[in-house]
Order: C-alpha cells, then structure tokens, then sequence
C-alpha cells in the first residue's frame, strides 16, 4: 500500500493524480514547484520502478513541465531526483525565472520558504488541474 512521506504531506498540497504518480504543489511560494511522486510502495530510485513504470513517469513529468511552461512561461525548468532528505523517489519540476530569489543557483537552503496567500494556493492549484484536464483525476 502506497504512503506519502510524512515531510511530503507537511511540505505539500495534493493536486491530483496520474496513473502513476500523484501530483503535488509544494507550499513554498518562492517558486511555481510541483513534484511528482510514483505510488508504489518502498521505491526510492528511479531504477527501482519497472520499464514500464519508468515509461510512464517520463511521460508524466513531460506533461508537467509542458504544464508549467503554458502557465509561466519561465527561463528555464529545473526538473531534478535528489533524496537526501526524503528518500522516497520524488521527482521535483520547478518553473525558474532569472529574478528568482535564488537565481542562478539551486532552490534548496537560498532562502526561507515563502508562505502562500491562501487564494494565490488555491488558484496555482486549480491552474495546474486545469492544464491537465482529462490527463489527472482529483479526489476532493
């Protein structure tokens, strides 16, 4: 049985999810930040996922990023695995803009987590399900 890390489910809002992978909003506002998470149990690298598995996340971390450059338009997608804090396989998809806060240089550690207006929340969330409509489902 598939479970979120516990720093996930503090961290994030769910947004929806794919065949694969739920879709979540990470609550730091210094950044547009999704990250998809696959939903099976105990997988910690992207190896550890079946061909298929592995098939089915690229073709979902496509549409997010393709996504994020329809709603932002950003300099560049900072699309990364890392998990040396959250072993649990992730995959961030961040929308980067050279005014950013902690442009040129990585997110992680540059600067406190911005807090979002609860309505600014809310919209990047029904924006994104609106990007991918017919392609996520979403449990209210």
């Amino acid at each position: 049985m598939f479970t979120l890390d516990e720093r996930l489910q503090k961290d994030t809002q769910v947004v929806g999810c794919f065949e694969l992978c739920l879709l979540l909003l990470h609550r730091d506002s210094n950044y547009p930040w999704f990250i998809l998470v696959p939903q099976r149990e105990g997988l910690t690298e992207i190896h550890h996922l079946s061909a298929a598995d592995q098939q089915l996340l690229l073709g979902e971390s496509a549409l997010v990023a393709e996504a994020l450059e329809a709603m932002f338009s950003p300099d560049k997608l900072n699309i990364a695995m890392l998990g040396n804090i959250v072993a649990q396989l992730h995959i961030h998809h961040v929308a980067r803009f050279k005014g950013d806060i902690s442009w040129p240089g990585p997110i992680w550690g540059a600067a406190p987590a911005g807090e979002y207006k609860a309505l600014v929340f809310d919209q990047r969330i029904d924006n994104m399900r609106q990007q991918l409509i017919g392609k996520i489902t979403i449990d209210e």
